[in-house]
């Protein structure tokens, strides 16, 4: 019997020992099981053991596994979700490697093409020289003009024919010469391209950044690479008025179909002042589109004049009209997804029509490829990050819904700054030297034509707009420091009185009144709230929250904070050619995405210095008695500055507010 209980004994200790292997081995999940788990995972990457035995408990098909086993899968699949994020990382930083090596394989076979025709130049001329130098009679010097004629004649510049724009096939021949002008732009050998300081390739940088040299208008050229399709590249930068913030309108009148699968469009484009100084600048131009051979896309675009299609009367009141050279946009595809861009952007914005002091706004290349050509290209990268969900954002907002909350107010403000007349825009006056303007604007519906509220809100509130603007010449004033100034300390500078009637006329709550007035209002604790960012932190798109507003209404007081909708840009004071911008509306504390926007702000915009300085001479007058951070004034103290430096910006200044 002994003997017997024995063998049960050790047979009950065989079958535990069995039992505990089995639970270390691996689980065979079914389809059904493994479903559930991923359900739950995509809720909770990382449950608790509570939650992991209310899981078994809630879905019988899990009943037959243990906690344990359920916590080492869930495990497993945070492992298998990392390293799958770090191959994709892996594969996009070495598709990113690829095509930025091509891009440099290019650059310099152009550089060395460009050495070897200024070495065949150089020795042409020592040759030219030298046989000036032994002529001594006039049949010596007949030879040496007879051989210039001659080398001439072998390198004939082609002369551009006349082309007939009333027809479709003259419209063509215009398209294919402005495809060939724009490649050879892009490709480095039209223009002299000089690397903007500051701007390296990479991977991860903006891309490759040159500027014009020694050519007529400005240029600018931009190289990068994005993640994004050709066709849905195209189809991005073709919308300009959604990513270039100084681009008031775009009207495609005609598109003419081309036997080669592309098309050609006649476009009528305005495009904002950068001041109140002058005058805004409009476009007539020819857009085509087409593929090349090696798959790559193409959207070239040049202005047209009276002979060539476009109109022969002048510009519409207000504006002075620009021309654009051959510009446009190289999409190449890239192995294993992805395009690679060349953008140049090459216009003549007629300067001479301007004040000299604001000439260099429209003459410095490098405030073109920061306004229009870099802003492509990060537009681009912002929409391809987003479209991978590598950027969160905050609000519970979509991307799109973000970047038309900072479109509204960089359109409002400049429409503010330009006060067009079709626009219901009138001058009342200024204050004599033409520093500050008042306008108004008695029926603001076509301003805010966007909104699908703005006609309940104008009906409540009556009345129009009231404008005060202002642009002036600073002097040793950085951009980027005074609109950090401005955004940090808005108590030290905003009128209560103005910003609390602002905000309260337009916000929908009961004392959204006239008669409300503020009564020992002062401006309290200044709160910000992000909500989204560029790739690159260029911009900065955020609610503002003032705390403790007082108002005072029938000798009731009443106490509620403010709240505005900020875009602010520019504050990297690293960044060539950038202006910085401070821009804001009042809103209501749980704004709507198509609430009425009625934009205020401040752009500072930098000349080019007349003379060179070291960064340590720039002063902040304006705030040079009021402490920033611990105890650090704003200004920078060097007695020893040279008295010759002189950093030039152009401050612009609006203020809206509702009658």
């Amino acid at each position: 019997m002994a003997m017997v209980v024995c063998g049960k004994e050790a047979g009950k200790g065989q079958q535990a020992a069995a039992a505990g292997m089995d639970a270390g081995k691996y689980v065979r999940y079914t389809p059904e099981q493994v479903e559930a788990l991923e359900r739950v995972y995509t809720e909770c990457p990382k449950p608790s053991s509570l939650r992991r035995q209310q899981l078994i408990r809630e879905c019988p098909i899990l009943s037959n596994i243990e906690p344990k086993q359920i916590k080492v899968w869930f495990q497993n699949r945070r492992c298998r979700e990392k390293q799958r994020k770090e191959a994709s990382r892996l594969q996009t930083v070495n598709r990113k490697l690829t095509a930025m090596n091509k891009l440099l394989m290019e650059e310099n076979d152009r550089l060395q093409k460009q050495v070897s025709q200024l070495v065949y130049e150089n020795g042409y001329m020592r040759q030219q020289l030298h046989n000036a130098s032994v002529a001594t009679n006039d049949t010596s010097c007949e030879s040496v003009v007879t051989s210039g004629q001659h080398h001439h004649q072998q390198n004939p510049t082609p002369q551009r024919p006349q082309k007939d724009a009333n027809n479709p096939a003259g419209l063509l021949a215009i398209a294919e010469e402005t495809l060939a002008e724009f490649l050879s732009k892009a490709t480095g050998t039209a223009v002299d391209w000089v690397q903007m300081v500051g701007m390296k390739p990479g991977p991860d940088s903006i891309g490759i950044i040159a500027v014009s040299h020694n050519c007529s208008g400005v240029a600018a050229r931009a190289c990068g690479l994005v993640s994004l399709e050709p066709t849905k590249v195209a189809d991005i930068l073709k919308d300009r008025p959604s990513w270039y913030h100084d681009c008031r309108c775009l009207d495609v009148l005609t598109v003419i179909p081309t036997g080669n699968g592309g098309n050609i469009e006649l476009i009528y484009m305005q495009t904002y002042a950068p001041t109140t100084l002058a005058a805004a600048r409009d476009f007539w131009t020819l857009r085509y589109t087409t593929g090349l051979e090696d798959g790559s896309l193409v959207i070239c675009e040049r202005s047209l004049t009276p002979g060539t299609g476009g109109p022969a009367g002048p510009p519409a009141p207000n504006f002075v009209r620009a021309e654009m050279l051959s510009s446009g946009y190289l999409i190449r595809p890239c192995e294993g997804g992805g395009s690679m861009i060349h953008i140049v952007d090459h216009v003549d914005l007629d300067a001479w029509s301007v004040p000299e002091v604001l000439r260099p706004l429209y003459e410095s290349p490098k405030i073109l490829a920061q306004k229009l050509t870099v802003a492509a290209l990060r537009h681009l990268k912002q929409i391809a990050q987003e479209t991978s969900g590598e950027v969160p954002y905050g609000s519970g907002r979509r991307p799109a819904v973000l970047r038309t909350f900072s479109q509204r107010l960089s359109r409002g403000f400049n429409d503010a700054v330009n006060g067009f007349v079709d626009d219901g825009w009138s001058l009342l006056g200024s204050d004599g030297v033409e520093d500050v303007t008042i306008a108004i604007n008695s029926s603001p519906s076509k301003i805010l034509s966007s909104h699908a509220n703005s006609s309940a809100v104008f009906s409540t509130l009556g009345g129009g707009v009231l404008c005060a603007k202002a642009s002036m010449l600073l002097q040793n004033v950085p951009p980027a420091i005074l609109v950090q100034f401005l955004r940090e300390h808005r108590s030290e500078w905003a009128d209560c009185g103005v910003d609390a009637y602002s905000a309260a006329s337009l916000t929908a709550n009961p004392y959204a009144v006239p008669a409300v007035r503020a009564s020992g209002g002062f401006l309290g604790n200044q709160v910000i709230l992000p909500l989204a960012h560029t790739v690159e932190h260029e911009e900065f798109l955020e609610v503002i929250r003032l705390e403790g507003h007082d108002f005072n209404q029938d000798d009731v007081i009443l106490s509620r904070d403010m709240y505005f909708l900020q875009l602010c840009s520019g504050v990297d004071e690293n960044a060539v050619g950038a202006c910085a911008q401070l821009v804001f509306a009042p809103i209501d504390e749980s704004f709507a995405d198509d609430v009425p926007l009625l934009p205020s702000g401040f752009r500072v915009t930098p000349l080019d210095p007349k003379t060179d300085s070291p960064a340590a001479t720039r002063t902040l007058d304006l705030a040079s008695t009021l402490e920033i951070g611990s105890g650090v004034t704003a200004r920078a103290v060097n007695e020893t500055a040279s008295s010759t430096y002189n950093l030039r910006s152009v401050l612009n200044n609006s203020l809206p507010v509702h009658l």
